[in-house]
């Protein structure tokens, strides 16, 4: 029995003795990030920039993996059960940590469990858009206008489950107003509605709205965060009218769960140099995306968690059942 101790004992020391040695020679190879998006479209684009100045620092080549479909659930269940050893992260959306789990019964994953917060990236407000026609500048307005033109205004979105349903439906919620949506399978065919006439409300991301404002074809009554941008210093933010809302979309970078400490920290430092370049936050800014830097894992596993907390509360108020 004795024996069995010591050589158990000493097999505990081994395994302790190597994972240091691990973390010290991070990175001796490629390192793969996974996009739950196709190439091409924003997530993949910032990704790829932010990936081949991450490759500089670190000394090995950073590569972008896309693994689109299923409302960035592949994506997301690949990386969950990746290897932890710091080869591969995920480039994770607000659609994969923290409103699939309130708005699909089942996951293949588990966005709480599965996951270590590495860095923050970005965030990306969104703009509530008007047709010049009609009589509001600003949220309360159009609530008032509504209330007392009931069945007039129509709102252009992506469905009632995707985000800009889903903000339609709360700002209905929180202002007591009752805004019809018309749900469209493309935007832009909801864009263009919106710019005739045929329905007067929609929302759009910063780049997507910027030509269309600044010609005076659409109005901006307010932007989906809780401060204002410098680009539209005029603009009001949700939380103005009512205090507590926004709705963003962000990029976060997460690690599977169990990847040593001491990479996820390098990483995170590695990542605070990229995002606070001034060429980066530029071009960040030129696609509509905001950034702080890389703050820290635990401010960034705080804020998922938040934001895990405020989407089961969207969820609740609006009645959406999970499918």
């Amino acid at each position: 029995m004795s024996r069995l101790v010591r050589a158990t004992t000493l097999f505990a020391l081994m395994l302790q003795s190597l994972a240091p040695a691990a973390a010290d020679t991070w990175p001796d190879r490629p390192i793969k990030i996974i996009v739950s998006q196709a190439a091409g479209g924003t997530p993949d684009i910032i990704c790829r920039i932010i990936s081949d100045k991450l490759s500089d620092l670190l000394g090995q080549r950073v590569v972008v993996e896309n693994r689109p479909g299923g409302a960035n659930v592949v994506g997301a269940q690949a990386a969950a059960h990746a290897a932890p050893d710091g080869y591969t992260l995920f480039f994770a959306t607000a659609a994969a940590l923290v409103s699939n789990p309130h708005t699909y019964k089942t996951l293949p994953y588990d966005p709480v469990k599965d996951f270590v917060a590495v860095s923050m990236v970005a965030k990306n407000p969104f703009l509530i858009l008007a047709n010049p026609s009609v009589p509001a500048n600003n949220l309360s307005e159009l609530v008032a206008y509504d209330k007392a033109n009931p069945g007039k205004l129509t709102f252009a979105t992506d469905g009632q489950r995707n985000f800009s349903g889903i903000l339609a439906t709360w700002l209905n919620k929180v202002s007591g107003a009752n805004i019809l949506q018309v749900p469209y399978a493309t935007m832009p065919q909801g864009v263009q509605d919106t710019l005739a006439g045929r329905t007067q409300l929609t929302i759009l991301a910063i780049p997507s709205a910027a030509p269309h404002v600044s010609r005076g074809a659409l109005k901006p009554l307010a932007i989906s965060w809780t401060k204002r941008l410098p680009l539209y210093p005029q603009v009001q933010s949700i939380s103005e009218t009512f205090p507590g809302v926004e709705l963003t979309g962000w990029f976060v970078i997460v690690a599977p769960a169990d990847t040593p400490a001491d990479i996820v920290t390098r990483l995170n430092q590695e990542m605070d140099k990229v995002l606070k370049t001034p060429e980066m936050v530029q071009k960040l800014a030129d696609l509509g995306f905001y950034t702080e830097g890389a703050e820290t894992p635990q401010a960034t596993s705080a804020f998922v968690k938040a934001q895990y907390e405020l989407w089961a509360k969207i969820v609740r108020d609006i009645g959406l059942q999970p499918e």
